[in-house]
């Protein structure tokens, strides 16, 4: 999965095909697509209804016809053929037209750290599909580092963690490449479903699926920290009546339900930690770590990830575009590579 950045400079477009959302960087025109990873297909037809945005709405909502797929999951591609055909409406017949007039159209995409061939594969054939006829794949954290703008081609630490919506990755960078890195299948999603499932033992209330990130912002001001709000007002369904009901929610108790999953990140990073080179680690302690991701954003977790390691914590700009930016950044060639010069014998 090694590729120079010579090769990514040949590229014409980039994809972050990522569980929550998929992101498009075309070479010249930036970023043209930032929808989320879901489609709408009517099971009688084969038809697509939907994708992106509209299609999330639908959620919970359809007929029985009607069916809400994901194609990716764990930023691994699990229906290859929806995928191509999610990007293909995503991408809008303009941009397609454009793309296909390229003279040996080339590619670029983020996979997961230590993504498996098969996994690799599924990915290389989903942008085949779409007309490509050589794939480049880059590791996101690499991706993700050179996104928010870290000096990984130096020769000193940089640690970067990738809150994704399925899993976590976290990495020690130094001289461009990876030192030591470890992947926990802990992300947004497994948070979401520690929500629901304290306000379904706890309250006996069920919430619907798209009401788990509003109340995450309704919780932004200082959000789960002891210095954010007391207690906030759910709306859901009984789950013993099936009717509307409305709770009120002490905050405590939901930062405790939401500390269990979050348990898992702080060991990795502690893992991370214990197998990087002890220089890297001093300068850590004053560079600390940097989150990306799209639930790098979630309410006080930067402050957590503060009080268990001691060592500074930071959110890029904007966390959630920084794997496909940084493939973006490579592409129009705004990355200058470290070059090391032999000393002659």
């Amino acid at each position: 999965m090694t590729v120079s950045l010579e090769q990514l400079r040949r590229c014409h477009f980039a994809v972050d095909l990522g569980a929550a959302r998929t992101r498009v960087y075309v070479k010249g025109a930036g970023l043209v697509v930032d929808q989320p990873s879901v489609a709408a297909v009517n099971t009688r037809t084969g038809a697509l209804i939907a994708v992106g945005e509209f299609a999330e709405q639908m959620t919970g909502r359809t007929p029985s016809y009607i069916r809400v797929v994901r194609p990716v999951s764990g930023g691994t591609v699990v229906d290859i053929d929806m995928a191509q055909r999610m990007l293909r409406h995503l991408l809008g017949d303009k941009m397609r037209r454009a793309l296909r007039r390229k003279p040996r159209l080339r590619a670029a995409a983020c996979t997961p750290h230590e993504a498996d061939p098969l996994a690799q594969r599924a990915t290389i054939e989903t942008l085949v599909g779409l007309g490509a006829r050589r794939v480049e794949l880059v590791d996101t954290l690499i991706a993700a580092a050179v996104g928010c703008g870290l000096p990984v081609e130096r020769p000193e630490a940089s640690m970067i963690m990738v809150c994704g919506a399925a899993a976590t990755q976290v990495a020690v960078l130094s001289l461009g490449s990876i030192v030591t890195a470890e992947r926990i299948p802990v992300g947004g999603e497994a948070v979401d479903r520690a929500i629901v499932q304290h306000l379904r033992h706890e309250h006996e209330l069920l919430l619907p699926s798209q009401s788990v990130r509003p109340l995450q912002v309704a919780l932004s001001d200082n959000g789960l920290t002891p210095q954010g709000p007391a207690s906030t007002e759910i709306h859901g369904r009984d789950v013993a009546t099936g009717l509307a009901r409305s709770v009120r929610v002490d905050t405590a108790a939901m930062r405790d339900a939401i500390h269990t999953p979050l348990l898992a990140v702080l060991d990795g990073i502690g893992k991370v930690l214990r197998e990087c080179p002890p220089d890297l680690v001093a300068d850590l302690a004053e560079r600390g770590i940097m989150m990306v991701g799209g639930t790098a954003l979630l309410p006080g977790l930067d402050q957590m990830l503060r009080d268990a390691t001691g060592v500074p914590v930071h959110i890029a700009e904007r966390p959630d575009v920084c794997a496909v930016q940084g493939l973006g950044a490579m592409l129009e060639g705004r990355i200058a590579p470290l070059v090391l010069n032999p000393l002659a014998a």
